[in-house]
């Protein structure tokens, strides 16, 4: 086979190849410059959470806590922190289920929607304009949230939603409107649109490389069209 001959069923299998992964090309352009078009810490909602300084533990204070006669649940950590002008211990089990309790041992209940509200107006910009408050299970997170946590979901005014753990009482995440397109493109980045966490499946590894073969297939022929240039 000559080099002309060759060079024809090369551009053949380009334009074809072309048409087959000009789609998938652009969107993975489009997609890449909709994440980089603001810093991932604005992405995240990290500007609007204030910054509360931590308190000392009161001198010589002391936590008892007894866990129920019997208990074999695993712990992987104990901690004590200030919240207010209160110490509260949490304690971490094995299984990633957390519990609170007061100074003076007893177990705390889980974290109501008042609550939740009066955490998000301290600790978020703009958290005092609350719209609507909703409880999610651990067995049906929202897609914006996707971990396996009971959290209460706090709507704000402007479209960002706090993620508030109903046994945490911690603020677990922060969605702003932002945040969810990003998380769109991501997924149609991947090419995950439901769970948008795979990155290494069958369709993906299948379009990426049909889109090298193209590229690879136009480069070659670049150089074809260089020499037809310089004579």
């Amino acid at each position: 086979m000559s080099l002309s001959t060759m060079h024809r069923h090369l551009a053949r299998w380009h334009i074809w190849l072309g048409w087959l992964a000009g789609v998938p090309l652009v969107m993975w352009t489009v997609t890449g410059l909709v994440m980089v078009a603001r810093p991932i810490e604005e992405v995240r909602g990290e500007h609007l959470r204030k910054h509360v300084p931590e308190l000392p533990l009161p001198a010589g204070s002391e936590i008892d806590i007894s866990l129920p006669q019997g208990s074999d649940r695993a712990i992987t950590a104990v901690e004590t922190t200030m919240e207010g002008r209160a110490p509260v211990t949490r304690i971490t089990y094995m299984d990633g289920v957390v519990q609170r309790y007061a100074e003076n041992g007893v177990k705390m209940p889980p974290l109501s929607d008042v609550s939740a509200r009066m955490l998000v107006a301290d600790a978020i910009v703009g958290g005092e304009k609350v719209i609507d408050t909703k409880l999610f299970t651990a067995e049906a997170p929202p897609l914006d949230f996707r971990r396996p946590v009971d959290v209460w979901r706090v709507s704000l005014a402007d479209g960002t939603y706090v993620y508030v753990g109903h046994e945490t009482g911690r603020i677990e995440a922060v969605r702003t409107r932002w945040w969810r397109i990003f998380d769109m493109m991501w997924g149609l980045h991947i090419m995950d649109l439901d769970e948008r966490e795979d990155t290494s499946h069958p369709i993906l590894i299948a379009t990426a490389t049909l889109s090298f073969v193209a590229v690879l297939i136009g480069v070659i022929l670049l150089f074809r069209r260089r020499r037809a240039v310089a004579r």
